[in-house]
């Protein structure tokens, strides 16, 4: 029974393990193989769970692990970035959050220790990616070696990455129209919801571009040539995505400020009428009040047509202001 309670807690801190079979394919294997695994049965994928008791101790004393690398792969937060170190890289990439009820921009972290016959990744959220990886070792189409490993994860977090900023472009090309159309205050929220996603997501590609190309100019026999390409590859896309995401985020702003403008116009418009409304009545006003005082001596108190008068005065009075704001070109 105690043993079956230990093969449990390992089993919760592995979240896939597997043997690379050198042609695409690969084997799934359980801690029992990975703990009995050596190099000569050719390279292997470790992907843990970070928060996972097992996946700490493991890392920390029998993986054999250069303690600074697990303490980077256990961090709890993390930047994008890549660092050749004595036995291996050491790689820490971020994807957009899909997991549900989560917000893409919150980007997700996987951190990656290659070396030339292992891969040890942890994870804090599930990440697609990863999942993708571990289909197409079962489709016989995934990575033959650890150096593809790493191109095709960078690959796969970008992907999904190319995908949301299409569909905030989308999204921002569509409230540029509906606001020139209508100008509803509701589309701020939209717009500042829109904007607040690229900075997010721009914040962690800026680095992430920056660790792609220092691996594309590291010099090591993990990364071939043809690795090395893919990499410069996917960091150019990356610079791409960033170009998109600052047009994306500039197009959002002069869209807002638009929108504030034509807000700011109708607010104007109103306040102007509400001013001439008040400038014509005043004085209609103080003629009605002055003559409506209980008080002996008003004019033509005790004539039967002083209403109708007193109703001309008004009309008067009114006629001249109009005029009056007419030629100081007020209305």
């Amino acid at each position: 029974m105690q043993q079956s309670g230990i093969m449990d807690v390992l089993t919760e801190s592995l979240v896939n393990g597997w043997l690379l079979e050198g042609d695409g394919g690969g084997r799934e294997l359980d801690w029992h193989d990975i703990t009995n695994w050596v190099p000569e049965h050719g390279a292997i994928w470790v992907h843990l769970d970070r928060y996972a008791d097992e996946s700490k101790r493991w890392l920390r004393e029998e993986s054999g692990i250069d303690p600074v690398v697990c303490d980077i792969l256990l961090a709890e937060e993390t930047r994008p970035r890549a660092m050749l170190m004595k036995g291996g890289l050491l790689v820490v990439m971020r994807g957009l959050n899909q997991n549900p009820g989560q917000d893409p921009e919150d980007m997700v972290s996987v951190r990656v220790w290659i070396e030339e016959h292992r891969i040890v990744s942890t994870r804090t959220r599930p990440l697609l990616a990863v999942n993708d990886i571990h289909q197409a070792l079962e489709q016989g189409v995934g990575p033959a070696s650890t150096g593809q490993f790493l191109v095709m994860l960078a690959g796969r977090l970008l992907a999904r990455v190319g995908v949301f900023i299409d569909d905030i472009e989308d999204a921002v090309s569509e409230l540029e129209d509906r606001i020139l159309d209508s100008g509803r205050q509701e589309f701020r929220r939209i717009l500042s919801d829109s904007r607040r996603q690229v900075i997010s997501v721009r914040r962690y590609l800026a680095p992430q571009r920056e660790a792609l190309n220092q691996l594309y100019r590291e010099t090591t026999p993990l990364l071939t040539d043809e690795v090395r390409a893919s990499l410069r590859e996917t960091a150019d896309r990356i610079t791409r995505y960033i170009e998109d995401l600052d047009a994306v985020r500039d197009r959002a702003a002069v869209t807002h400020e638009e929108l504030v403008s034509r807000l700011s116009e109708k607010l104007e418009q109103r306040m102007y009428v509400l001013s001439v409304v008040a400038v014509i009545f005043l004085p209609l006003g103080f003629l009605a009040g002055l003559l409506g005082v209980n008080l002996a001596g008003i004019p033509m108190a005790q004539n039967p047509a002083a209403f109708f008068w007193f109703c001309v005065i008004l009309a008067a009075v009114f006629v001249v202001q109009f005029a009056v704001l007419k030629f100081l070109k007020w209305l």
